[in-house]
């Protein structure tokens, strides 16, 4: 091989070097960046997330407090009217306590 010839060859391999090395270099910048994309995509998704579940439980716990509203009225109700019952009860039962006693 003549010396010219040994030159090219010693020339192209040190440009491939390069290439590779450039590539190399390029490669690892996209990784990097990805990599920061992906962290900054990952921490919107935890706060969305976060956001989200915030407002979901805010809406269980209305849904919540509304039931238990609507419960206690029930419950309200239900006491007044058996209140209501047993006063009219009471009466009967003293008449019923005062008719034995007297007969006795």
């Amino acid at each position: 091989m003549s010396m010219e010839a040994i030159q090219k060859v010693a020339e192209l391999e040190e440009k491939g070097r390069a290439s590779i090395a450039e590539a190399e270099s390029r490669v690892k910048q996209a990784i990097a960046e990805a990599e920061r994309e992906g962290a900054v995509q990952l921490q919107k998704a935890r706060r969305e997330a976060a956001e989200s579940g915030k407002a979901q439980l805010k809406a269980a716990e209305d849904r919540a407090a509304k039931a238990a509203a609507e419960i206690a009225g029930r419950a309200q109700s239900e006491s007044d009217a058996l209140k209501t019952a047993a006063k009219g009860r009471l009466e009967e039962a003293a008449e019923l306590i005062v008719g034995r006693v007297v007969k006795s």
